[in-house]
């Protein structure tokens, strides 16, 4: 009998060590799986973008070379429009950070108004990078645009070029945006010495809310009957203020005698350039920011250091710059820029434009 429950002894100690080999090697098989699911998240950065406004072209061809490069570059993107709505991009970016995304990449309809959700993004361990527009009072990783101050510059060269003297009108842009801040800086550096001097007379300043040209048309019909129809040049910071301004300029039958400068290179801009309507738009290659600015994302995402041309302070530190150079287009310079380079075909631009006033392809 001893002999018996002896051998049942053993036999249990022999079923409960196979138990806890069986136990040691599914937690083992456990911990190998949990490994690659931190590797798999380590090699894939998840990126959400928000974007201030896809109703406007410029921000749709910057979302669509933005998401093809990032997902070349094997990360996952989140494209989210605010539609112009402050309160609606801030919802949406918190929206994001619940999606646990990396890296957050905005372009702000205001500047100032972002600094809860970036401190939110930097204490879950989210990577922020501005994309275009810089974001004021808060710590960000990066900021890649072009040379804004440069833009302006481009703007009031192009007509002063032409025009040095008379009466001048200044459109500015949304006065929440940084970037209408630093175009109009740009356009001071040309236009004073020239209002110094006593050659321009600078006969109104408004700036167009969310950039709009409904907005812009009414400041421009405003303008021109205060000034009796006297306005010889339009400093507009972009081409859907120009556009706004052209409105009321036509209705004046100005349109085309008045130099009207723009910005953004879009296709109704292109177009009035190219019928005579608009002087110049600064073209700002939307591929080149839109595909480095998915470089710096995955870049920190990866936790890889980013190359900055330079730095700028937003109030809160100096941010790293990944500065990019515009282009200033007018008419001679549009086979040459937007279309060369296949932003717009030559058949879109020239639609309006009789055949025997095209330029060869």
């Amino acid at each position: 009998m001893k002999t018996f429950m002896s051998k049942c002894k053993g036999l249990h100690l022999v079923v409960l060590m196979l138990l806890v080999v069986s136990v040691l090697a599914a937690c083992g098989q456990d911990s190998g799986s949990g490994d690659k699911k931190s590797e798999k998240k380590a090699e894939t950065t998840k990126i959400g973008l928000s974007v201030s406004d896809l109703t406007l072209e410029r921000w749709q061809h910057d979302r669509d070379f933005f998401k093809a490069k990032a997902e070349e570059l094997g990360a996952e993107v989140i494209v989210q429009s605010a539609d112009g709505d402050e309160a609606k991009q801030l919802s949406q970016i918190q929206n994001m950070l619940s999606q646990n995304i990396d890296v957050l990449v905005i372009i702000a309809i205001n500047s100032d108004s972002l600094s809860t959700v970036v401190d939110q993004a930097k204490a879950e361990g989210v990577k922020v990078v501005a994309y275009d527009r810089l974001i004021n009072n808060s710590e960000i990783d990066a900021y890649v645009s072009f040379d804004n101050v440069r833009v302006g510059e481009m703007q009031a060269q192009a007509l002063v070029d032409i025009k040095d003297s008379g009466n001048f009108f200044l459109m500015g842009g949304s006065p929440t945006d940084n970037n209408a801040k630093m175009f109009r800086e740009g356009q001071m550096n040309i236009i004073q010495p020239l209002v110094d001097s006593g050659k321009i007379k600078i006969v109104g300043d408004q700036w167009a809310d969310n950039w709009d040209a409904n907005e812009a048309l009414k400041i421009m019909e405003n303008a021109l009957t205060a000034n009796k129809n006297k306005i010889d040049v339009v400093v507009a910071s972009n081409d859907n203020t120009a556009g706004g301004a052209i409105q009321a300029l036509e209705a004046q039958d100005l349109a085309g005698k008045v130099l009207i400068s723009g910005q953004d290179a879009d296709l109704a801009g292109v177009q009035r350039i190219a019928e005579g309507l608009q002087t110049m738009t600064v073209y700002k290659p939307i591929k080149t920011i839109a595909e480095k600015s998915a470089e710096v994302a995955v870049q920190l995402g990866k936790e890889e250091k980013v190359a900055a041309d330079t730095t700028v302070n937003n109030g809160s530190m100096d941010v790293p710059y990944i500065m990019l150079d515009p282009v200033s287009v007018g008419k001679d310079q549009i086979m040459d820029t937007v279309i060369a380079d296949e932003f717009h075909s030559y058949d879109d631009v020239y639609k309006n434009v009789p055949e025997k006033d095209r330029p060869k392809k």
